[in-house]
């Protein structure tokens, strides 16, 4: 499965909704499917403190969330991270959702009410999330991460969830020991170190593109 997909499945219940309503799962899947595509050569990062983003191959790469987000990167060429994760259009939910009801992973049930009742996408299949589950209680625990699992962390954390949708799989970890787990996960990546900064940054852009919000609505309440 793709990073992108596996972060789809742990930000929803098992009904089908949202983990949290309030949360930025947008961004979360941006920085997700941008890591899909460092992963297959798509694109690069550059060793900026909010990189740049480089396509270096615009042919499709075969699955349906990803070539939407590559065709959208191809015209963001250039463009830093920090504005990327923020991008609607790299907002790929409805190419995943729609991905994993092919494979008969989740159900899709469509807006409603003239989009007022949100999509919900009840589980069908749980064993593809119980095993991303899984191996992300064994990295918790000490084990060597993979890609996957150090970006999926990342993300988790810079939304503000992981405590929440990893309840059971941090074991005992408190929250701060829980933080520290994951920085030490993001520099022990088993691909390399090329794929470590990306996660890296991905967590920082991620944190502060769901930071910003929050601060423009606490300003404009005191105001």
């Amino acid at each position: 499965m793709l990073i992108v997909e596996e972060l789809f499945l742990l930000l929803r219940r098992d009904d089908g909704k949202a983990e949290s309503a309030t949360s930025q799962n947008g961004y979360g899947l941006a920085a997700a499917v941008v890591t899909d595509l460092v992963l297959a050569e798509k694109v690069t990062l550059s060793d900026d403190k909010d990189p740049r983003m480089a396509v270096v191959s615009p042919a499709p790469a075969g699955h349906p969330a990803l070539d939407v987000a590559l065709a959208r990167l191809v015209e963001k060429d250039g463009k830093k991270l920090s504005s990327l994760v923020t991008d609607r259009r790299l907002n790929v939910e409805h190419e995943v959702a729609e991905a994993l009801s092919s494979a008969g992973v989740v159900r899709v049930e469509e807006k409603r009410a003239l989009g007022l009742v949100p999509a919900r996408y009840p589980i069908l299949d749980p064993e593809p999330e119980r095993r991303v589950r899984e191996r992300l209680r064994t990295v918790l625990a000490g084990g060597t991460p993979q890609p996957a699992d150090a970006t999926l962390l990342s993300v988790l954390q810079g939304l503000g969830l992981v405590g929440k949708v990893l309840a059971d799989e941090k074991g005992g970890l408190g929250r701060r020991d829980l933080k520290r787990r994951i920085e030490e996960v993001s520099t022990d990546v088993q691909a390399g170190a090329a794929v470590a900064k990306a996660v890296q940054a991905m967590n920082t852009a991620i944190m502060t593109a769901a930071i910003l919000p929050a601060i423009a609505a606490g300003g404009a309440a005191g105001s």
